[in-house]
């Protein structure tokens, strides 16, 4: 997809045919009126839909103005309400703080105040039957959850058992001196799972450890979602969000097979 608003469709039928079990999906084009027929379209062709979302500076959880924070609450609401409509159980990505926000002398309030506004979904997480993962991110994309254990700090301090943490290879690559140790830290509060190589990259044709990985996920006995999130092409919006300037592999769906094939032959059995 070259915008988040792009029609999904073609690529849920690309993703089939590869032989993906699944697709995520950024809820950031998508809207209610829309919902039921992305959902339909996905199951037509086998796949299983889990979602993504992120956060502005209009809607922080973290902020200090209460009407900022109900706004948090209420987009959230609705990105839940969404994932239910799709058919998927489960919605993660930038929720704890907004993307490129850093306010790193108010740290420890401010995560006090994301845990608080995201233990409020609580119960609509519950009625919907989604689980909302917080991603953690390397410290050039937020000062919040830059590590698997403040990540973590802040799901737990939530009090809600639907809400756990989305930790990813490419953020741990640059932050965590031992992305296994991490994992393994993180438990059952691992709720969602990204993998990409260092570059963003297809998984296996970098530096990254995925093997240590695989045996880190089968000790906690994870059992959620592998995701391959792959930012591989650039010159289109998307892309540029992510800050990527030059075409990481020269062509995203021979990346996609590659990206199959060796998940799995390190993850199926996670």
């Amino acid at each position: 997809m070259k915008t988040w608003a792009d029609d999904p469709a073609p690529i849920f039928k690309i993703a089939a045919d590869i032989g993906f079990d699944g697709v995520e999906l950024s809820l950031l084009g998508v809207g209610k009126d829309r919902a039921e027929l992305i959902g339909q379209q996905a199951a037509d062709c086998g796949l299983e839909l889990t979602c993504s979302t992120g956060l502005g500076p209009e809607d922080d959880p973290t902020s200090a103005d209460a009407a900022v924070r109900a706004r948090a609450v209420a987009k959230l609401t609705e990105a839940i309400e969404i994932t239910q409509m799709l058919g998927s159980r489960g919605l993660a990505g930038v929720v704890a703080a907004p993307w490129g926000v850093f306010d790193p002398a108010n740290k420890v309030a401010r995560a006090e105040r994301a845990a608080q506004t995201l233990g409020a979904l609580g119960g609509v997480l519950a009625d919907a039957g989604v689980t909302l993962g917080i991603e953690g991110l390397n410290r050039f994309e937020s000062d919040l959850t830059s590590t698997a254990a403040e990540t973590c700090a802040i799901a737990r301090a939530t009090g809600s058992a639907h809400i756990g943490v989305l930790l990813d290879s490419f953020h741990m690559n640059i932050e965590e001196k031992n992305p296994p140790a991490a994992l393994r830290a993180a438990g059952d509060t691992l709720v969602h799972y990204h993998i990409s190589d260092n570059d963003r990259g297809v998984p296996g044709s970098g530096r990254y450890d995925f093997a240590a990985d695989a045996a880190a996920l089968r000790d906690i006995g994870y059992d959620g979602w592998v995701v391959a999130e792959m930012f591989v092409m650039a010159g289109n919006p998307a892309s540029a969000d992510l800050n990527i300037w030059r075409d990481i592999e020269p062509d995203p769906t021979q990346a996609a097979i590659q990206t199959l094939k060796y998940m799995k032959r390190g993850f199926w059995s996670c």
